[in-house]
């Protein structure tokens, strides 16, 4: 774990890829509030070279800072359901006792897998630690419009792709048909309610604004995890601020690929950014070569308009050993505008393992 601190926001940093695990958890402290982000880790995928026994080994520890941390925090943010941002309560339900969890809304913005693993958690949560079942927080389906996820997006829909821009169309026709599909899940299924019980609090996030005493807390409404219409589906940003500081957590945005993202990123303007790279390990396979182009004309667009004081430049990245090579524009660009964009190991003063690992 490493603290950085920026006014009067203390961030201790407690677990990200770049050290062997995914991860990206860590602990924001003001003088009114102690929130834990994301408190998960999962073990790294099957091409990363290291022997499984490892890769447990670096998750288990993972975990276990985690819930030490766990400790000192007084709300849980949980950004998405994916299990490298959050724990299921019966591996340890001692992370979430006596918390006031805000959570990605279970019911509406989320894909079919996380929509099953929202309630896989909060059945577990209610059981564990509320002796009920997961039933009793069933209730009908709000009526809820929704409109086209396109119109908080108008800077990458006006994007031209030229030689690609028919494929791109396909893709945005085929987006809207799994949406459509979605949407019909998120108004016929049972929905699940916010509760407060004798040990557990549980609040829906999406763009939410909490203030406590001279902290604000802003939670996004729900940004597409990658692309456009991108079938892993939706998270939610953080944005926390005392006095004149402030600290931005994208989530899983991947770059961020969409332009808008990397908009609202440099209007806020933070003095510490947590920002997760492109799945560069994923290239050719779930990731094509423009929308890695599109993740780093991103980020060095953030690099040319803002300087924070520490960029936390982690989570998918690290998980390819030629992530450095694969977005050398940006660190490029760093090196010239002299901006402080480091991996977590690197600001533990080490090298991101999957680089010690490729030249040892």
């Amino acid at each position: 774990m490493k603290s950085i601190k920026t006014g009067k926001i203390n961030v201790e940093l407690i677990w990200f890829d770049s050290i062997g695990a995914k991860s990206s958890s860590f602990l924001v402290e003001t003088p009114d509030i102690k929130i834990l982000v994301d408190p998960g880790a999962a073990i790294m995928q099957p091409s990363y070279p290291l022997p499984p026994s490892k890769k447990y080994r670096l998750r288990n520890e993972a975990l276990r800072k985690i819930i030490e941390s766990s400790k000192k925090a007084e709300l849980i943010f949980i950004s998405h359901y994916h299990y490298d941002h959050h724990t299921l309560p019966e591996e340890t339900c001692e992370i979430y006792r006596h918390k006031k969890l805000w959570i990605k809304n279970p019911n509406l913005w989320i894909n079919y897998s996380q929509w099953k693993r929202a309630r896989k958690f909060l059945g577990q949560l209610y059981s564990l630690l509320e002796n009920k079942e997961l039933e009793d927080l069933f209730h009908d389906p709000e009526k809820t419009e929704f409109e086209s996820p396109e119109k908080s997006i108008p800077l990458a829909l006006s994007k031209n792709y030229e030689d690609y821009q028919n494929r791109k169309n396909e893709l945005l026709r085929r987006g809207k048909k799994w949406f459509k599909k979605m949407r019909r899940i998120w108004k016929k299924r049972p929905w699940i309610k916010e509760f407060k019980g004798k040990n557990v609090e549980v609040k829906f996030a999406d763009a939410q604004t909490l203030n406590f005493g001279s902290t604000q807390i802003k939670f996004t409404p729900p940004l597409f995890h990658g692309i456009e219409y991108d079938r892993l589906g939706w998270v939610i940003g953080l944005v926390v601020q005392n006095g004149n500081s402030k600290i931005l957590y994208t989530s899983d945005l991947q770059g961020p690929i969409i332009e808008d993202y990397a908009e609202w990123i440099i209007k806020e303007n933070p003095d510490i950014l947590i920002v997760d790279g492109p799945a560069t390990y994923l290239l050719g396979y779930m990731l094509n070569q423009i929308n890695l182009d599109r993740a780093i004309n991103n980020i060095c667009l953030i690099l040319q308009k803002i300087k924070p004081k520490l960029i936390i430049y982690d989570h998918h990245l690290p998980r390819d050993s030629l992530f450095r090579e694969r977005v050398s524009k940006v660190y490029k660009l760093a090196k010239e505008k002299k901006q402080n964009l480091l991996t977590f190991a690197e600001v533990l003063g080490k090298e991101p393992l999957i680089l010690t690992l490729k030249n040892a």
